[in-house]
Formats: C-alpha cells, sequence, structure tokens
C-alpha cells in the first residue's frame, strides 16, 4: 500500500525525532515505537555526516554537552552507519510508519536514496543549497521544505527548481526558536503560503507544546511536524522545543477530532430536528397549576409551566389566557387545545 503524503482531508503528522535518541541506535528504535504507538504518521530523523557537513570550528547552538568538546563531536557522535539506518527504516516501516530523514550533505543524501524513501524534508537550512536539492529531485520524490530560517525570496527560488523538476511538493510555515513562543508561530503565513505556491501547506513546530498544531489545522494545515521526546527530563538540545510522546497521542487524537468536525458542516435547523427527542426532555409545556373544573376562564395563575416539552409550548403561554376550559384538569395536566373553547 502506498503511503499518503498530501491529502487535504487528513494531516499528516510527523514525530521528529532529530538527535534525541542522543547517538543510542536502541534509543532510536525505541522512539520508532513509541512514535507509532502515539498514532503518527511518520518519524524523522536526522542524517547527520560530520565530516562532510562541519567543521571542528562550527559552534554549538546551545552549549548543552559535557561530552562533546565541539558540534563536530556532536554531529560525529550522532551518525549511524548505512546498515543502521536500514534498520531504522525497515522497523519504521513494519510500525506502518513513514520513514524519512533530513540529508545535511550529499553523502547523507547518497546514502538516505538507497533506503528508497517515500518523500524527502529539506530542513530550513539547506533551502538554498540548491546542490543538494537538485540531487534529491533527481529521485523522483515528493519533497517537503521547512521555512524556519528562510526568506520568501529563497523559498521561492527553492520552488522554482522544484517545479522544474517536476516534483510534488509541500511547504512548512517554521520559525526556528527553540522553544518558539507563541506569538512568533506564525499561523497567519500559513494560507499566505498556501495562496503563494498553491501546494499542500503544514507547520513544522517547535513550541514544546499541542495547542499550535491543532490550531494550524484549523487554518489549512494539512502536514505537521512536531519535535518528539521520552520525557522532558531526557537530555539534548531539543528537549525544550518538544511534547512527550504522551502528548503526541493526545495532539494526534485531537487532531482527528478536529478533521471530523470539519468534513461534518452542521445546517442549525437540520440539527434542531434531529435532536427533537432530546430537546422535548429539555423544554417544558404549559400545564395546569392546580386542579381545574370545566367552564374555569384560565388567568395566568391557574397555568405553570414544567418538563418535559410534550405539550402546548412554554412560549404560547399568553395566548391560554382568558380562553375557556371545556374539561376538568387535575394538577400537572397537560394542557391541549381542543380542551379550550373555540380552539
Amino acid at each position: 500500500m502506498k503511503p499518503f503524503i498530501f491529502d487535504e482531508n487528513r494531516c499528516l503528522v510527523i514525530g521528529e525525532i532529530a538527535q534525541a535518541h542522543d547517538g543510542s541506535l536502541g534509543t532510536a528504535h525505541a522512539y520508532i515505537d513509541a512514535v507509532a504507538d502515539a498514532g503518527a504518521d511518520a518519524i524523522k530523523f536526522q542524517t547527520h555526516i560530520a565530516a562532510a557537513e562541519s567543521t571542528p570550528s562550527e559552534p554549538f547552538r546551545i552549549k548543552f554537552s559535557k561530552q562533546d568538546a565541539t558540534r563536530y563531536d556532536y554531529w560525529k557522535r550522532m551518525e549511524f552507519t548505512p546498515t543502521q539506518w536500514a534498520g531504522l527504516a525497515e522497523h519504521a516501516t513494519e510500525r506502518g510508519l513513514i520513514f524519512l530523514s533530513s540529508p545535511f550533505s550529499l553523502e547523507a543524501v547518497e546514502l538516505l536514496a538507497g533506503l528508497d524513501m517515500a518523500v524527502w524534508k529539506i530542513a530550513s537550512g539547506e533551502v538554498t543549497n540548491h546542490r543538494m536539492l537538485r540531487r534529491i529531485l533527481a529521485t523522483g520524490k515528493p519533497v517537503l521544505l521547512s521555512s524556519g530560517m528562510s526568506k520568501l525570496s529563497e523559498l521561492d527560488a527553492a520552488v522554482e527548481i522544484i517545479r522544474e523538476h517536476g516534483n510534488p511538493f509541500g511547504v512548512f510555515q517554521c520559525t526556528s526558536a527553540y522553544p518558539c513562543p507563541p506569538e512568533k508561530v506564525g499561523l497567519n503565513v500559513i494560507p499566505q503560503l498556501a495562496s503563494r505556491y498553491n501546494c499542500p501547506v503544514g507547520l513544522s513546530d517547535h513550541s514544546g507544546t499541542i495547542w499550535p498544531g491543532i490550531a494550524a489545522l484549523i487554518q489549512g494545515a494539512r502536514m505537521l511536524e512536531i519535535h518528539v521526546t521520552m520525557s522532558r527530563e531526557m537530555f539534548g538540545p531539543d528537549v525544550v522545543a518538544s511534547i512527550t510522546t504522551a502528548e503526541l497521542k493526545q495532539l494526534v487524537q485531537g487532531l482527528r477530532f478536529c478533521e471530523t468536525m470539519l468534513a461534518h458542516p452542521v445546517e442549525k435547523d437540520g440539527m434542531a430536528g434531529d435532536l427533537e427527542n432530546l430537546r422535548q426532555l429539555f423544554t417544558r409545556s404549559v400545564v395546569a397549576k392546580t386542579d381545574l373544573k370545566a367552564g374555569t376562564v384560565l388567568s395566568a395563575e391557574h397555568l405553570t409551566i414544567k418538563k418535559p416539552g410534550t405539550g402546548i409550548p412554554e412560549n404560547r403561554f399568553d395566548e391560554l389566557v382568558g380562553r375557556t376550559l371545556l374539561r376538568d384538569l387535575e394538577r400537572d395536566a397537560f394542557l391541549r387545545f381542543e380542551d379550550l373553547e373555540g380552539a
């Protein structure tokens, strides 16, 4: 069965692991099971080959590690072998997940090309790496562009190259802040990107909460990528911008609930009609306030309103005042128009 990537009725949910595995192959496999159990559609890693993408002088974004002297050392520790990457991809497929990993060098592209991934994800820092982009496009697979650090002109240039090759593509609104505060999420950009590029658009969320993902769906997002951690007590630079695997499950449930709501617009009067039986339980009818004899000219003091609403509706109370009763009524008996003179 071919995995879905773009679906206007269903949001693709990608659990972003990045380096949350901290270089442990066993932990990377554990994340696959956790993300699958949470109900996500895809899992994404990052493929770093230190010698191909970095130099020992590359500074840390955040100096978080007490075991890596340089960021180059960190990237080196994050590396897996081609065989190990193949095992991760196979495990993800077995669990029903789409396997993705963002490459950060041409060498990483070649490694991942051997895995025959269903779709490529371009990290925002690589949007201007047109040489790598063209190599990825040569695979003929769909491409997902991030935009966390990109200007529109840079996205325009990348999209133009993609269109020259004819690959399906999507674009993520993203803000490269870890964590991303609510005022910088940029939900308004989602429809802007959809209009500008006429393609599926999503949100790559670094807020560390589930709320932007749900709001993005309402704004038209059909893809959501979100960083995931087993616990907020885990080690790593992305933990503060991640949700837990338990929260991922809650997020997926919320998205699917919202999708069902959006797929079923309600006609208000029709819905009220469908709920008529329930409506009668909650509304009231006009009843006799006390025992009444035939011939009584009804006044407001003779009547009251009580549940259920199976008799004369409460909003017609005033129409009954001044009418003559044709039969005896016991207290709490429902009035009927045929019980009244001149009905």
